[in-house]
């Protein structure tokens, strides 16, 4: 997702596929499609130096990972940067419902959902605008 939460490409991998992986496989192609990308926040899941040389060397991005965060309440807990981006669309794509259960027995047919959803929210701020 973009820097305002807005989903440009998605993925569902198997729980048995690395996060990695699944990010070298997302993010195959994406310095032709996106051009005027040139950071990458991810999470410590993304840690490896493969995965960091990678996107370096193939995307030419800025990788950043964001530090771990201690649990609210705790010594020492701070808000992860950029993390309220990624948790406020996961609140906007939970509010549709066919998302919120598993209804889908392909996972292309979950990502065309996401890009649905995200699309007719895109539309709805467009037709308040104007």
């Amino acid at each position: 997702m973009d820097t305002l939460g807005l989903v440009m490409r998605v993925q569902i991998t198997p729980a048995n596929l690395k996060e990695t992986d699944g990010g070298m496989d997302l993010l195959q192609g994406a310095k032709l499609e996106f051009p005027r990308v040139e950071k990458l926040w991810a999470d410590q899941g993304f840690r490896l130096w493969e995965f960091n040389a990678w996107v370096g060397g193939a995307l030419c991005w800025d990788l950043e990972l964001t530090s771990g965060v201690g649990k609210p309440g705790q010594a020492g807990f701070r808000v992860a940067a950029k993390r309220w981006v990624v948790e406020r669309t996961f609140a906007w794509l939970s509010r549709f419902r066919r998302l919120t259960r598993d209804y889908e027995v392909l996972a292309e047919t979950t990502a065309c959902v996401v890009y649905a959803c995200m699309t007719r929210l895109m539309i709805s701020r467009l037709a308040r605008v104007c």
